[in-house]
């Protein structure tokens, strides 16, 4: 049996999207050449606000006493289950030591980034957990310096809640500076900041274009597109769920695809059914946004059995990826594309996104089918080193010589020529790469 789609998308996720590389390209040259005046300038267009751009501690406390208790302990219970899943992330990562051969020890050694910066949106939606995911996991890498930066509101300032999140989990630096001129401040050190190895967090497609273009002069940790879902549900799983799952995620965007993939068409066919009130039900901007997603790049899949929903998945190589399904350890032990995956109807994208530990930065656009998301270990540098005895030089070295020279490089053979005729005086090596 084929793949049928009783929902085909009329879009992908690039159909609209815009040519926004030459207005970012001005923009990071002005803030580059002009430098935090230039960068000041744009904040002032774009984000329309003439405060402080780098928070005081005054500032920072009078933001946190505006958050309500009630938050502070929501806040402060998602920082700790990504702090501590964050840190047994770093425990799988050890230095490593190895005697190659007797005498040649190497060794490999995870090293922090010194400055991480990081993104929290607040456009459409204040990304509080944003702030969370990113400055905690570089707390925990280690880096020397976090900075955080979030678009202000016109005669607000950054959301009360993103401040009080970046602060507890452990910001050196708050940045009342969104779009474009947040990202060349970090990357270009301005305001006194010290200039980002790294930069992570998501963002709108210009925050995203100003990434890729100065990926090379920094680290980031994606090139992300439209946040993206992939539901695979079997006759057992609830429709309502279902449903309520795909369009909890379609509300990110007008662009954000969300796909259910099933082996049972009349699961499939009471999704279909449900979809649209629930859309209704949302608030006017949020029905807006997963409209359009559903309507546009939305698709609903019917596969033959449940190899095959596999498959498809892995052919979409989803950011998420849930399951409502039969067996649960057969579809962990099968499924190898994907951002973050979620095991049954106990839980659901939205606690990733927001409280239960994982990172919510993922691979979008199918990026799942050669790199994860965020982790500690998107802050480490992997090193190598390496030591050796005379004698553990020996056999190294005489392979070394000949491998260069069979290669042309005679240079580097030299290298190893001096060291054999210094530490082995009077013996003579067979160094050409002669047969």
């Amino acid at each position: 049996m084929a793949r049928e789609y009783l929902k085909k998308a009329t879009l992908t996720a690039t159909s609209d999207a815009s040519d926004v590389r030459d207005i970012v390209n001005k923009i990071l040259s002005d803030i580059e050449a002009g430098g935090d005046d230039a960068a000041r300038e744009y904040a002032a267009k774009f984000d329309k606000y003439n405060g402080n751009i780098i928070l005081t501690a005054e500032e920072i406390a009078a933001a946190s006493d505006l958050v309500p208790d009630k938050l502070k302990a929501d806040i402060q219970f998602a920082q700790d289950n990504v702090r501590r899943f964050a840190e047994a992330q770093k425990s799988t990562l050890t230095d490593v030591e190895l005697e190659i051969v007797p005498g040649l020890i190497a060794g490999q050694k995870a090293i922090p980034v010194d400055a991480a910066g990081c993104y929290a949106p607040g456009g459409r939606y204040s990304h509080v957990a944003s702030a969370i995911m990113t400055v905690t996991t570089a707390k925990v890498a280690g880096c020397n310096h976090i900075m955080a930066a979030s678009p202000p509101r016109p005669g607000v300032g950054i959301n009360p809640a993103i401040v009080y999140a970046a602060h507890i989990s452990g910001a050196d630096t708050i940045l009342a500076m969104g779009g474009v001129q947040a990202i060349a401040a970090m990357t270009f050190g301005l305001f006194g900041l010290p200039k980002a190895n790294i930069l992570v967090g998501p963002g709108n497609q210009f925050v995203a274009e100003a990434k890729r273009t100065l990926f090379g002069r920094v680290g980031i940790d994606m090139i992300a597109g439209p946040t993206d879902s992939l539901v695979l549900a079997d006759k057992t799983a609830d429709p309502f769920i279902v449903a309520t799952d795909l369009v909890s995620q379609a509300e990110h965007g007008y662009n954000s695809p969300v796909w259910l993939v099933t082996d049972d068409r009349a699961l499939a066919e009471k999704v279909m059914d449900l979809v649209p009130g629930l859309i209704a039900d949302l608030p006017p901007v949020n029905s807006e946004n997963a409209a359009a997603a559903w309507r546009d790049y939305a698709e609903v899949i019917v596969c033959a059995d449940r190899e095959d929903m596999a498959a498809c998945s892995d052919d979409y190589a989803p950011e998420h990826l849930t399951v409502q399904a039969e067996d649960l350890d057969w579809w962990l032990n099968r499924l190898s594309c994907y951002g973050s995956l979620f095991l049954g109807e106990e839980t659901t994208v939205s606690y990733g996104d927001k409280a239960s530990g994982t990172n919510h930065v993922l691979p979008t656009s199918g990026a799942a089918s050669y790199t994860g998301g965020l982790s500690v270990h998107k802050y480490m540098k992997i090193v190598t080193w390496q030591r050796a005895t005379r004698e553990g030089s020996k056999r190294v070295g005489q392979a070394t010589a000949r491998i260069s020279r069979l290669e042309g490089m005679e240079g580097h053979a030299r290298a190893a020529d001096v060291r054999l005729a210094k530490y082995f005086p009077g013996e003579n090596f067979d160094l050409s790469a002669d047969g």
